[in-house]
């Protein structure tokens, strides 16, 4: 019986991403944690002490998130449809891997249309500024964008679900939404969003890596993981460049390089050899390598979750 609580919900959720995304219609539970952010960055970033209000409101939200769904999950356990029905729910939410890929896809069929176009979709999902990327930036951003959200979007949330359930993943959400929100090292946010970023890098260190593993084994290139680990590292963030590293050696390109953020260039290391032209039927190639990743890993889950059992 408990491995069926554990992986009926996983199932049903990971089906849901695969039919639905992220229909913008559905209320979802990142747009709540994304005001109760706003509301408390609002009262508490200002004046003397910004590191530890920061760090206070970081702890309350992820505590209060975290014990929120322990005791919707423990009191929906009486009654089993409803315990499949909610946890299902909230697994799908945890997930992001459909629209992940389909934003992906919306990028270059917008460039596709006009390089105007492209540079306008691909606002939508990334932090640099992109008024003045051409083509293969674009293709960049978006490849970049794919492997490190499957870690942030796929891979984690179903490792802390794997570990604590609806409430773990759900407590990841969390902490990631913080981190996309003040985790920012600029004026308004270096001091107050500095403790949710360092959580977030925490709570990422495992699944970033778990993620450049799996994207090795389902391209079975996972004898080249010594390559991909020491690019990994040239990276500023301590694991964005762990899947960025890993595409870039399946599909022999280069990522990085400068960028503007907020007005501000960026100079960031190469990660890759190859520094080629991207093709704009590659994004087949790259969603693929997310849908096989989040496939398997689902996979490795039920299966020992149910030798754990035996």
């Amino acid at each position: 019986m408990e491995f069926y609580l554990i992986i009926l919900p996983l199932l049903i959720g990971y089906i849901l991403d695969l039919l639905l995304g992220d229909p913008r219609s559905l209320p979802h539970p990142i747009r709540l944690y994304g005001n109760l952010i706003i509301y408390g960055e609002k009262i508490a970033n200002k004046g003397r002490f910004k590191f530890i209000k920061g760090a206070l409101l970081t702890l309350i939200l992820c505590i209060s998130t975290f014990i929120f769904f322990y005791y919707l999950i423990t009191l929906t356990g009486s009654i089993l449809w409803i315990y499949y029905l909610v946890s299902s729910i909230f697994v799908f939410y945890a997930l992001a891997n459909k629209s992940l890929i389909d934003e992906g896809k919306a990028v270059f069929k917008a460039l596709d249309e006009s390089l105007e176009k492209g540079r306008q979709r691909l606002s939508w999902i990334v932090g640099r500024e992109t008024t003045k990327l051409n083509s293969q930036q674009i293709r960049t951003a978006v490849f970049e964008t794919l492997s490190e959200n499957l870690s942030d979007g796929v891979i984690a949330p179903l490792f802390y679900y794997a570990i604590l359930g609806v409430p773990g993943a759900m407590l990841y959400k969390m902490i990631n939404t913080l981190d996309s929100m003040i985790g920012y090292k600029n004026d308004r946010y270096i001091f107050f969003g500095k403790f949710a970023a360092k959580l977030d890098d925490l709570f990422n260190y495992i699944p970033a890596r778990l993620t450049a593993v799996l994207m090795l084994l389902v391209t079975f290139k996972l004898h080249k993981i010594s390559f991909v680990f020491k690019h990994a590292k040239r990276h500023s963030s301590p694991n964005a460049g762990y899947p960025e590293a890993a595409l870039a050696f399946i599909i022999d390109c280069r990522f990085g390089g400068p960028n503007y953020y907020h007005g501000i260039l960026v100079e960031k290391p190469y990660i890759g050899l190859n520094d080629r032209i991207l093709t704009a039927d590659e994004i087949k190639t790259v969603a693929s390598i997310n849908q096989k990743v989040t496939f398997v890993f689902i996979f490795f889950i039920t299966l020992f979750s149910y030798i754990s059992l035996i």
